[in-house]
């Protein structure tokens, strides 16, 4: 009877806030919020300090308030501006670190409410929509639907048990039958991922889980006389050592767990096993699991077409450097590959070339206290496996909600593809949407092509296929294919809107994506699974032209498992750089921000998306398709290309790609320097000046505004141009990524300015802490201790005016730095403690700072 007392005042506090928090006559209609409305348990919060909380409720004063638990948090926002509202507690949890994956979370439980059914609420359910209230912190968030979960049966430890799992896909001492519930439960419901410590109750019992990676300290006293203390630090209440009974703290993915009825501190294993051995969740899945090896094609996949195969890469946008510098060396590395000096081409919404609309996405990455993953030495936690297809009810526990189709890579060989294609296995079909359209609809067809195929992916789930499959397969001279991201983006929110998605699956078949970033976004906007078939047919034909191996490479399909290697480690590392763990959890999280994209694109294809800078809209995509696609399907044969283009995007090139170092920028700054010559750096800064303000950077847009005086300010009103530039500082740019001249050059040149150069993360050979005859000095004043520790002594420290503590890496945030072996030469090994040849890779975290405590101490 108390638990449906609890359902009636859930029902109740969600109907007023939602009909109270929408309402537009009321103008501070977001200042309501209901902190508590529960029997079991009371909520005392604020934007206040825990000594202004007792201050402002005074009943918390009274010595007889008394209570067997509290949780108190009382921390600072980090990724969410505060409001009373967002102030922690929530409703049954406290939550210290962040939730990464909040964005795709939102969207798959707003898609789950089309499926969800209650026999505690009946008919009411729908009152409870949406289960995420909007303008959640992310904590809120997962408030809401732990509080979901818990209200329509659920119990609360197997809520939390759901919702942040352990590392078990690779656990190889974990049990058979705990790796079944958590593979059975990943059917259901994606991992909220991201560091997180977080504490939580139902009156009932009180306990902690620590995230998979164990990114936030969680430390707990018991004492002598049954009190159990758990904070993220020890010393936060006095507690006397004879007392203590026993201590720890919360491992990685590890629940801590307190029942007041039965008086105890339950261990992880216990309660964990408890739960895993209440269904047969290892022979439900034995019966119902799909794999992909298990299908049959009954017809034969799409070969190799060399007769075609030029004007197709063409009109998809691929270019000599697009094999040159992306394609082979993925193949040839097995890994994403690494450029060097950073992109100095225009950006896509200032470039007049016709751009990949993938160029428009910049990915997001973990920062400060929200560390990114080690993708190298913490593999053993991340998993590109994947349930993909039909969602059963989320509120039910049935053998049938693990049938679903086990994908263990993203990236589908023709072969799986057309098993895929034309399976009829156990109840599944496929139905695959053409993607392409009329070329004499010219712009207006890319908007119609989309209408099309959202309203085709809504019938097919309707008509009962569990997967659909957007192709661009027929691409032809009259056929011109839809940008694939538009569209997997597009016909994604439409479901997610429709609540809709979570009942059918989402499988590219694509001749446009061929990079590790293009597969990232596709998933990032809801792709289940990726067939590029071109990127495929492009490097067969390479090696059938001698770019590859043969004796590496001596078949076509040695070519699919190397560069789906290469892929994996790339997705592998692009996720890790913003602290995901899995591509579960990744998929549809939309970890990117538009740079140059109208709203009426973000706003229909990518909804959730920052893009805070305005830009190309539907028809200028529309334009640069049809332009890419005449250049390989021309009007006129004569006008056929007999080559890949060459734009020049990452090398420079006349009449290609703008960049803003050119020759003339690079002669002139030599000139400059060498000869010491005034006009030639004049040249210089009015050229590139230039270069930014007509269509390479942003930042050459921004102009200063007048004077509100009316003219300059008199120089003498002011400090002098001496005194400014003893403010000036280098960036920090190692001994290794330049050279010992340049390096040194800077430090001598900021020490007669009275700055401060920056030593990098590289180290710096103890000669130049001496002064020269002259008196100058090629000692940096600003030494970096960074995650790879390379050539850090106490001597180098002592050497130092200002100490930093790099946590991340600034040049690829979220990677790591970089050094290769060909660069390590003996000088550079001598300097970084290391060996020559080798290369060098900082840890793309630094492991001794993963929170605000660590940098605390």
């Amino acid at each position: 009877e108390g638990d449906a007392f609890e359902r009636q005042l859930y029902l109740i506090r969600k109907q007023a806030s939602h009909r109270l928090r929408t309402d537009a006559s009321l103008e501070q209609a977001s200042m309501f919020y209901v902190c508590s409305l529960s029997t079991k348990v009371m909520i005392y919060k604020g934007m206040l300090t825990t000594e202004q909380l007792f201050q402002y409720f005074s009943d918390l004063n009274d010595p007889d308030y008394q209570s067997h638990l509290a949780m108190v948090h009382s921390r600072f926002s980090t990724n969410t501006f505060p409001s009373w509202d967002r102030a922690q507690p929530c409703r049954f949890m406290s939550h210290n670190g962040e939730i990464n994956t909040v964005r795709g979370n939102i969207n798959w439980m707003t898609a789950r409410q089309g499926v969800v059914e209650s026999e505690l609420f009946g008919d009411e359910l729908a009152k409870l929509f949406p289960v995420v209230e909007p303008d959640c912190s992310d904590s809120g968030t997962f408030d809401n639907v732990l509080e979901f979960l818990l209200m329509t049966g659920r119990t609360l430890q197997e809520s939390v048990m759901m919702m942040i799992p352990e590392a078990w896909q690779k656990h190889e001492t974990m049990s058979e039958t705990k790796r079944a519930f958590y593979e059975y439960h990943s059917a259901m419901m994606e991992p909220w991922d991201g560091p997180a410590s977080i504490v939580f109750t139902d009156g009932k019992y009180i306990g902690a889980v620590l995230d998979r990676n164990g990114l936030r300290p969680s430390r707990y006293y018991l004492t002598h006389d049954d009190h159990v203390i758990m904070a993220s630090e020890v010393g936060v209440l006095p507690v006397d050592p004879a007392n203590v009974k026993s201590k720890g703290r919360l491992q990685p993915g590890r629940m801590f767990l307190v029942d007041f009825e039965q008086g105890r501190l339950i261990p992880d294993d216990e309660l964990k096993q408890e739960f895993a051995g209440r269904r047969p969740y290892a022979e439900w899945l034995r019966n119902q699991r799909i794999e992909v090896k298990d299908l049959r094609p009954n017809k034969e996949p799409h070969g190799f077409d060399p007769e075609t195969l030029l004007a197709r890469m063409q009109a998809f946008g691929y270019t000599t450097e697009t094999m040159q510098f992306m394609l082979l060396p993925l193949i040839r590395e097995k890994r994403d590959p690494i450029g060097s000096m950073g992109n100095d081409s225009a950006i896509a919404c200032l470039s007049d070339k016709p751009r990949m609309l993938y160029d428009y996405f910049k990915q997001l990455f973990a920062q400060v206290t929200n560390p990114a993953i080690d993708s190298i030495r913490e593999e053993i936690i991340m998993s590109l496996e994947c349930y993909i297809g039909p969602e059963k009810n989320l509120l039910e526990t049935t053998e049938e909600h693990c049938h679903r189709l086990l994908m263990p890579h993203p990236i589908l060989s023709n072969e799986e593809l057309a098993a895929i294609k034309h399976m009829d296995h156990l109840g599944w079909r496929a139905k695959t949407i053409d993607i392409t359209f009329d070329r004499a609809d010219a712009k207006a067809g890319v908007m119609k092509t989309l209408d099309r195929i959202c309203a085709e992916a809504e019938a097919a789930i309707d008509e009962g296929f569990s997967l659909i499959v957007l192709s661009d397969r027929h691409i032809g001279p009259q056929r011109v294919p839809v940008s694939t991201l538009l569209a997997c983006g597009a016909v994604h929110h439409h479901l997610v809107r429709q609540a809709k998605r979570t009942r059918i699956g989402i499988v590219l078949e694509t001749g446009e994506a061929r990079e590790v970033h293009h597969h990232c976004l596709l998933v990032g906007y809801g792709a289940d699974a990726i067939n590029p078939y071109l990127a495929f047919e492009s490097l067969w034909q390479a090696r059938r032209d001698g770019l590859l191996d043969n004796s590496k490479y001596s078949d076509d399909d040695e070519i699919v498992t190397a560069y789906r290697k290469g892929v994996a480690k790339g997705m592998l590392k692009v996720m890790a750089k913003m602290g995901i763990s899995t591509l579960q959890s990744y998929k549809g999280a939309q970890i990117f921000e538009a740079l140059g994209l109208m709203d009426e694109v973000v706003e229909r294809c990518f909804t959730g998306t920052a893009s805070r800078v305005q830009g190309v809209s539907f028809e200028v995509l529309a334009e640069e398709t049809l332009r890419r696609h005449g250049l390989g399907y021309p009007e006129r044969e004569e006008e056929q290309l007999p080559v890949l283009p060459n734009v020049g995007e990452f090398h420079w090139r006349a009449e290609g790609e703008r960049h803003t170092w050119d020759p003339q920028s690079i002669a002139d700054i030599q000139v400059a320097a060498r000869m010491n010559n005034r006009d030639a750096y004049f040249r210089f800064a009015d050229h590139i000046n230039n270069d930014e303000r007509t269509r390479c950077s942003l930042r050459g847009l921004l102009k200063f505004k007048a004077s509100p005086n009316g003219g300059p300010i008199p120089l003498d009103e002011v400090e002098p141009a001496s005194e400014i530039v003893k403010r000036f500082c280098t960036g920090a740019m190692s001994f290794g990524s330049i050279s010992a001249e340049a390096h040194e050059t800077l430090a001598v040149a900021m020490n007669r300015l009275g700055g401060k150069s920056n030593t990098g993360e590289g180290g710096e050979d103890p000669e130049r802490f001496n002064r020269l005859p002259n008196g100058d000095s090629k000692r940096s004043a600003i030494k970096q201790v960074a995650s790879g520790r390379f050539g850090v002594t106490i001597w180098y420290l002592t050497n130092a005016d200002e100490l930093q503590i790099k946590i991340s890496q600034g040049a690829k945030p979220g990677e790591g730095g970089e050094l290769p072996g060909r660069k390590v030469d003996e000088n550079i090994a001598r300097i970084r403690y290391s060996t020559p040849g080798v290369g060098l890779i900082s840890p793309p975290p630094h492991h001794d700072i993963y929170s605000i405590e660590d940098l605390a101490q």
